[in-house]
């Protein structure tokens, strides 16, 4: 997708230097991935101490031992 954007040209001339990206596109196209993932980790922080993962892996581990699975 094409789109005009004003960006200030101090900030893209940083982030150029301090990530060696070789084009603008490719670094806003990992600033957006970055900040997508962002959200989506705090999304799945919601859940912290919500789930109970007790889980014995003995049991599985020998369950798929005896079944060869």
């Amino acid at each position: 997708m094409r789109t005009t954007i004003d960006i200030p040209k101090d900030l893209v001339d940083e982030a150029m230097k301090i990530t060696n990206y070789g084009s603008k596109t490719e670094l806003i196209k990992q600033a957006l991935r970055e900040i997508i993932q962002k959200h989506k980790i705090q999304a799945l922080k919601q859940y912290k101490g919500k789930i109970d993962l007790n889980i014995n892996l003995d049991h599985l581990r020998d369950r798929d031992e005896n079944t060869g699975r």
